[in-house]
């Protein structure tokens, strides 16, 4: 029988259970972290901003209003600021959770939490409005971080997730068969015999 060679490396596992551990935890300290800002940044009341708050349910109106309306500064410190508070989502989630791997499950998580986050300053935290573009400018912050460091990250830490349809797509393994040498006259004079119980006594 001719002895067959794999040549296709063994798919990755992710990274040592140690490092995927203290990475897990980084992640950790990190979203707490994260979790106080977003929650001073949000839930803390403005009093003298009542006033001039109000909601927003029509896609891209703020967004409109910053750049038609309000200075340059002000249209990036207001569009960048929201941009940049979604991010995060999309860098520690792989990370933290890896059921939530891939880029449909990470938009839609982020879309959930940065709308309840909306609603519950605009029903309960004085100065405060929900506004939809908020939550989309959020989500597309965390769509960028997954896109350019958090689909790494996630890839790196934990190990690669496997899908029904991978037994549809996946190359099978390439094979090299060896072939065995050809023997020649002389090899039965310099070929070794293989020793046998019965050899000869000592």
């Amino acid at each position: 029988m001719n002895p067959i060679r794999h040549r296709n490396p063994v798919p990755g596992t992710g990274a040592h259970p140690a490092l995927r551990a203290l990475a897990m935890a980084a992640a950790l300290g990190a979203t707490v972290a994260f979790s106080v800002v977003l929650a001073r940044l949000t839930l803390e009341p403005s009093p003298a901003s009542e006033a001039l708050t109000y909601s927003n349910v029509h896609p891209g109106q703020s967004i409109r209003a910053y750049v038609n309306h309000g200075t340059a500064r002000e249209a990036a410190r207001q569009i960048g600021g929201n941009l940049l508070l979604g991010v995060p989502f999309g860098v520690l989630l792989p990370v933290l959770v890896p059921q939530i791997r891939g880029l449909a499950r990470v938009v839609l998580c982020t879309t959930v939490v940065m709308t309840l986050v909306e609603l519950v300053q605009g029903a309960l935290v004085t100065g405060r409005a929900f506004d939809v573009d908020d939550v989309i400018l959020n989500t597309t912050g965390a769509l960028l971080g997954y896109l350019l460091l958090g689909r790494r990250l996630g890839r790196a830490v934990h190990p690669r997730r496997t899908h029904w349809w991978h037994r549809f797509t996946r190359r099978q393994p390439e094979v090299e068969v060896v072939k065995p040498r050809s023997a020649r006259w002389w090899h039965r004079f310099t070929r070794r015999h293989p020793e046998t119980e019965g050899g000869a006594a000592g």
